[in-house]
């Protein structure tokens, strides 16, 4: 489930997934996963890199049809099939949203030295705002246990926030690699 559908496109990209988007290759393919209104779609397309959105719902990118590197995929990625073959993306970005079963094809998304940059809910959060369902909620070292053994995790935070509202967080920007990545 997805709370990232603010209607004012003017809303900035996190914080989180700008101070990471320099572990991304320039120009590398990125797949934005329940992209919403599409901040973060966006944010990449003007720094020159194509980009894959897919959400079930997309019309809040239609004033980016005709983008000429962007590709809008219109898909329910719970429900239905995974459209994308694996290691098909430089980076793959995921904010406020979490569906457990699709941990693993986020990160078999990524081609070797792609970057996933992961940010949503913690537990806790329940107390602040939405969401409020455990089932969407995750445990403190909940991405880490995910990708631990699968990616090189770059950064981890799990706590309260207060801007831009009060929630508890949880974030992880890990790379496809096995040597240590240059750090930006």
């Amino acid at each position: 489930m997805s709370f990232d559908r603010p209607a004012n496109t003017e809303i900035p990209p996190s914080d989180w997934i700008m101070r990471h988007a320099a572990l991304v290759a320039a120009g590398a393919p990125v797949l934005d996963v329940a992209c919403g209104h599409g901040r973060h779609v966006r944010w990449f397309l003007q720094r020159g890199h194509p980009v894959t959105a897919v959400d079930r719902d997309v019309s809040g990118l239609d004033d980016l049809r005709g983008e000429s590197r962007l590709s809008i995929v219109e898909a329910d990625i719970e429900d239905g099939p995974w459209p994308f073959e694996a290691g098909g993306f430089g980076a793959v970005i995921v904010t406020n949203y979490m569906h457990r079963p699709l941990f693993p094809r986020l990160a078999e998304a990524l081609a070797p030295r792609g970057v996933l940059l992961f940010e949503t809910f913690g537990q806790g959060n329940e107390k602040l705002g939405r969401p409020r369902n455990p089932d969407f909620l995750l445990a403190p070292g909940e991405l880490l246990r995910a990708y631990q053994d699968r990616l090189q995790i770059v950064a981890y935070q799990h706590g309260e926030e207060r801007e831009p509202r009060p929630a508890i967080r949880q974030r992880i920007a890990a790379v496809n690699a096995s040597e240590p990545v240059l750090l930006p």
